[in-house]
């Protein structure tokens, strides 16, 4: 599995790579993996500011439904909307065109207390 170094990472398997004052936010490989097919996924809060660890919508995969965590405060000003007829992006590339939504980050701090991936792999037991 792969956890580019370029992320930031959640205990909730969120991922989020800053870009300027934006930032797009997934889920990880692993959380991918261990949902199995993804098949369906809810977001309906563009346009919502909201905060870190709040819920911004949910994944169904065959196995379960999972909620979705903001890793930092912001703004949701796109979902990717190519997820909507091919939800299994998210399986076959998480960090691509399986990124889930773009935000604008409040707090540009608050990235600060997220794992790197050394940390995120050793958090997995990888």
């Amino acid at each position: 599995m792969q956890y580019p170094s370029n992320l930031h990472y959640t205990k909730d398997h969120e991922w989020i790579r800053i870009e300027g004052a934006n930032a797009f936010i997934g889920i990880t490989e692993f959380a991918a993996s261990e949902l199995g097919d993804i098949v369906f996924i809810e977001i309906e809060t563009q346009g919502d500011t909201l905060g870190k660890g709040d819920t911004f919508g949910t994944v169904e995969a065959v196995k379960t439904v999972s909620d979705l965590f903001m890793p930092v405060g912001g703004e949701v000003l796109e979902v990717n909307s190519s997820l909507t007829d091919n939800p299994e992006s998210v399986n076959k590339d998480p960090y691509g065109e399986g990124w889930l939504i773009k935000i604008k980050v409040t707090d540009p701090a608050e990235v600060d207390s997220l794992m790197n991936a050394e940390e995120y792999i050793k958090h997995i037991g990888q």
